[in-house]
């Protein structure tokens, strides 16, 4: 009995952890370029009862008993499906159609990888700088900040579904300035670390970066000019996860009860 309580603990505890999820992606579910999270569960330990014996009778039981010891979290996953595309008419704003993922340049000198497009130029002292909301340079195919010279409108920037960055000419025809965008994709993008503002960082599980322009190997994304990618929440699915993650708790809190019943009553017998 005692262990039918620890067991229905770690179980209330699982269902917590999975409801904290829940709440962080309705959380977000306006979020540029959010990714649904999943709680992923495992079960703990078995007690061994009883091994593959024979009877009293002599004869052979297959099987042994074991008892299991509880619940939890293995992992939280994010579902890395393609959100709704939002028109924004903004020229910085870009949506990517594909598995690919911007780069940027973090504070610390390390490369950071985010799916919001939500762009914009910032002067910085050679001229103007492709940054993300937070400030941090997007870097292009050869992984150098994107920096245009202050003598072009950044408004009049055209890019095209590749990412390649054009200016009009004199005649309204946008040319090439000879600047992409860069798009990185990663075998196991699961396996990212995930950081704040929607970025993530390189490890171990996720592989190394996989630089689109320079690799044949893989579908090439497309960059959306003038939308932005949304979360790919659902607001549906999420209540009802919720619903069922309370109910589940609610079990595991009635078996906690019934355990303490069932102790209560055997302290009783002594009376």
């Amino acid at each position: 009995m005692v262990r039918s309580l620890w067991t229905a603990a770690t179980g209330m505890i699982a269902q917590q952890a999975n409801l904290d999820t829940i709440a962080h992606n309705l959380s977000n579910v306006n979020t540029y370029g959010y990714k649904t999270e999943v709680n992923e569960f495992k079960s703990l330990l078995y007690q061994t009862l009883q091994t593959r014996t024979t009877t009293a009778n002599g004869d052979q039981k297959p099987t042994s008993a074991q008892v299991g010891l509880g619940v939890r979290n293995s992992a939280i996953s994010s579902i890395f499906t393609t959100g709704n595309m939002i028109n924004t008419g903004r020229e910085t704003s870009f949506a990517i159609d594909g598995k690919g993922f911007f780069a940027v340049r973090g504070a610390d000198g390390n490369t950071y990888y985010t799916r919001n497009g939500n762009l914009q130029f910032t002067l910085s002292g050679n001229g103007n700088m492709l940054a993300d909301s937070e400030g941090l340079p997007v870097l292009d195919t050869n992984a150098n900040p994107i920096i245009l010279s202050e003598d072009y409108v950044v408004s009049n920037i055209v890019v095209s579904s590749d990412g390649t960055i054009c200016y009009p000419d004199e005649s309204g025809n946008p040319q090439s300035l000879g600047i992409t965008i860069g798009l990185y994709q990663f075998n196991n993008p699961n396996g990212l670390e995930k950081l704040a503002d929607s970025l993530y960082a390189q490890s171990a599980a996720s592989g190394q970066p996989i630089n689109e322009s320079t690799n044949p190997n893989v579908q090439r994304s497309k960059v959306i000019q003038n939308y932005l990618e949304g979360s790919n929440v659902q607001v549906a699915d999420e209540m009802v996860n919720m619903i069922v993650a309370q109910r589940a708790y609610e079990l595991n809190s009635k078996a906690i009860i019934a355990s303490d019943e069932m102790l209560q009553q055997a302290n009783n017998l002594r009376r």
